[in-house]
């Protein structure tokens, strides 16, 4: 097998050339991901942007429209993505917190979430995600604190 660090592993997914004995120290794609169909379309160090066909006959809500959820998930896997290319292959990380805003309704658009730093600790990272329709507009806001776990802490997550 060759393991290599979770950035050039996205890298190689969104181009197409991965092989099958390339590995790395997370899951990707996600089962979520693969789930929802979300998919990764730009990744840089630090930074992640995330892609959904939302659809409210798909993922709708009791009012029609694209669910709040569905957001809050998509703006979760982008700041994961990203956290996930600035840690070692020893470390993981979990959410401390998690917030978004909501702004405009979707009912069926091609989603892209952005996610990328706004203060980067050895520990602490805290993130910004920002929804955008295909008009460029944004749909909602995230921020998320994300804490590295590292030694015992990271073991079995």
């Amino acid at each position: 097998m060759n393991k290599i660090p979770v950035l050039e592993y996205i890298k190689k997914m969104i181009v197409g050339t991965l092989t099958e004995d390339t590995t790395t120290s997370m899951k990707y794609p996600t089962a979520i991901s693969k789930t929802l169909k979300m998919e990764i379309v730009e990744i840089d160090l630090g930074k992640a942007t995330v892609q959904i066909n939302a659809d409210d006959q798909i993922h709708g809500n009791q009012q029609g429209t694209v669910h709040g959820g569905l957001l809050c998930e998509l703006a979760d896997a982008a700041i994961g993505t990203a956290h996930s290319t600035i840690i070692d292959g020893e470390e993981t990380f979990t959410s401390l917190e998690f917030k978004i805003n909501f702004f405009r309704p979707v009912w069926k658009d091609t989603l892209k979430a952005f996610a990328f730093p706004v203060q980067s600790g050895k520990t602490i990272t805290v993130y910004n995600c920002e929804i955008k329709n295909t008009e460029g507009k944004t749909i909602a806001l995230a921020s998320s604190t994300v804490m590295t776990l590292r030694g015992d802490k990271a073991k079995g997550r």
